[in-house]
């Protein structure tokens, strides 16, 4: 049993993980033609959790206590956090600007801003996920997905509470934190806690996943089953409806009867934040110091292919807080759409090349 679980390891590693994305938009929309989409949604959305919780951690866990967490991980971990805080100033500087410049005023320009702030959030832990496939590139991954996750379940709701509480008549901040749901509040600490502990258990008895024996390779297959079930889940959740000719059209800005301040005009903008400035003004700082050798490729990939993920789903948690419903799940549908085949063929290409 032992020997067939380590033969089916690196198929389900590295680039072989990717075609599972194709895999579960297929299987899915063959599925909801038998047991209806809604049925199929419902059960993803579970199973989204159960990866966040009890796989996803273990992955990151194992990758830790195979790593001497020392002066170069820390050096990631600050690049990380700085580039992090760099992708969510370009947001704030960009909502303004288009703000300012579609003459929005009162509640709808704070809604606005709001909202590009929020969706400036990635996917990291699945379609980033993906990166932690490839070994050189595991353990940065792990990290940038640990710390992405503060920002996104803590940060960015801590920051949209404070926005709020100044909107409100009910100035109480506990009643908006609760908005976002407890398990989500408590990921970030969750997954944190998982790597602390990895990283401590190595550095204070070195040991490392073949302390597990017979077990290794069991521990080592139910940590990789991760990344495939993770892109099944991101195909999974790509609708065939989606592609409609009309919301094509608006998107691009074809249908002249749009203005520029109604929902598809934010959802254009934000789209074009996530596409286009957010990754050339990363590539613009970053490529340099790939150039000169100043940070290893490894590090370059893996914030590069970060950077160019779509929009989080998770963001539609942060209703409550004041972002505009309509606009976020349509940007979180069409940056799925045009940014994951954008991702898998970067990874291949990085991956290869660099």
């Amino acid at each position: 049993m032992i020997e067939i679980l380590h033969d089916i390891i690196p198929y389900i590693s590295g680039l072989y993980t990717l075609p599972w994305i194709l895999i579960g938009f297929l299987l899915t929309a063959l599925l909801s033609k038998i047991t209806g989409r809604g049925k199929i949604d419902k059960i993803m959305k579970k199973i989204g959790l159960i990866l966040l919780y009890f796989f996803v951690p273990l992955l990151l866990f194992r990758i830790f206590l195979n790593t001497t967490f020392g002066e170069v991980e820390i050096k990631f971990a600050i690049v990380t956090s700085v580039i992090l805080l760099y992708l969510y100033v370009i947001a704030y500087v960009f909502a303004k600007r288009t703000a300012n410049k579609s003459n929005l005023k009162g509640s709808k320009r704070n809604l606005y801003l709001k909202t590009v702030l929020t969706n400036q959030g990635r996917s990291s832990a699945f379609i980033g996920g993906a990166l932690l496939a490839i070994e050189a590139w595991a353990v940065p991954a792990a990290i940038f997905i640990a710390l992405g996750g503060v920002v996104l379940f803590f940060l960015i709701p801590f920051i949209l509470s404070h926005m709020h509480k100044k909107e409100s008549d009910h100035p109480e901040i506990k009643e908006h934190i609760k908005a976002l749901p407890w398990y989500l509040r408590l990921y970030p600490w969750y997954l944190i806690i998982f790597a602390i502990a990895s990283v401590t258990l190595h550095a204070t008895t070195g040991i490392t996943t073949k302390a597990l024996g017979n077990y290794e390779t069991l521990f080592i297959f139910y940590t990789a089953l991760t990344i495939p079930a993770a892109l099944y889940y991101v195909g999974a959740g790509i609708h065939p409806s989606d592609f409609k000719k009309s919301e094509i059209k608006q998107l691009l800005g074809f249908d002249k009867k749009i203005k520029t301040s109604d929902h598809w005009g934010w959802v254009r903008k934000m789209f074009f934040l996530t596409i286009i400035i957010t990754p050339i003004c990363t590539l613009i700082i970053l490529t340099p110091f790939l150039i000169l050798n100043i940070i290893p490729s490894a590090w370059f990939s893996v914030i590069i292919i970060n950077v160019f993920l779509p929009v989080t789903s998770t963001n539609m948690f942060l209703l409550p807080y004041g972002i505009d419903r309509k606009s976020t799940a349509h940007i979180v549908t069409w940056t799925t759409l045009v940014c994951v085949p954008i991702v898998v063929a970067l990874i291949t290409l990085f991956a290869v090349y660099l």
